[in-house]
């Protein structure tokens, strides 16, 4: 279940306003940032990676795995119905995009090329995502 029900409808200037330029042209001009640039695409601490426009969970840790692509990699969202995908015709190729379902933020596209057990491989923008290491009691 969301932790956030309701859905977020911003103009342009206010998602500006609130993103930074780089935030701004991934999440919501459906961007991409280069390939092992991004401060997530290494990350191996345990923690919940939310949306970095509205801060809906969408990813685990748990369900992260190097794909060797270069950005942040997940066999499945933290919950099904955080994300949302369409089929993305740009540059020449037909893809899946993955978008917050909460904001409709652009995060990433996801492939068929995973592990199992899905075999999915949701590719994400380090931008897109807000990281929440989690604590361990005494840390």
């Amino acid at each position: 279940m969301s932790e956030h029900n309701e859905k977020i409808h911003k103009t342009a200037d206010d998602w500006r306003a609130q993103l930074t330029p780089e935030q701004y042209r991934v999440c919501r001009e459906q961007g991409t940032e280069p390939a092992f640039t991004g401060q997530y695409y290494a990350t191996k601490e345990d923690g919940r990676y939310r949306c970095s426009c509205c801060a809906e969970v969408l990813f685990d840790s748990a369900q992260k795995y190097d794909s060797g692509s270069g950005w942040p990699s997940f066999w499945q969202p933290a919950q099904p119905e955080a994300v949302g995908t369409t089929v993305d015709a740009s540059h020449g190729m037909q893809r899946t995009e993955v978008h917050c379902n909460r904001c409709g933020a652009h995060l990433g596209h996801v492939f068929p090329d995973g592990p199992r057990p899905t075999g999915l491989r949701y590719c994400i923008n380090s931008v897109s995502l807000a990281f929440d290491p989690e604590h361990q009691p005494g840390s």
